[in-house]
């Protein structure tokens, strides 16, 4: 499991979850505040590659996850 790329914003839950869930199955990850960054929901949907309506959206390496259940799902399954 590669380090992931966690784009999220502050006050997020899910977010906060998604780090901590890195945290506890010690999985390495970069956080990206999108406000703080400047990057608006137009550039993220250009990295993800589909409309964005939610954070975090959440890269393994260059291969993208999702969301927060999604990356549940794939930590459960390995």
């Amino acid at each position: 499991m590669g380090p992931m790329t966690i784009f999220g914003r502050d006050g997020c839950g899910y977010c906060r979850r998604a780090k901590e869930l890195c945290d506890i199955k010690e999985i390495p990850y970069k956080y990206v505040d999108i406000n703080v960054e400047g990057i608006s929901k137009a550039d993220l949907e250009k990295t993800v590659g589909k409309p964005v309506e939610t954070v975090p959206q959440i890269f393994n390496g260059t291969q993208y996850v999702g969301g927060y259940t999604e990356l549940a799902a794939l930590l459960d399954a390995n």
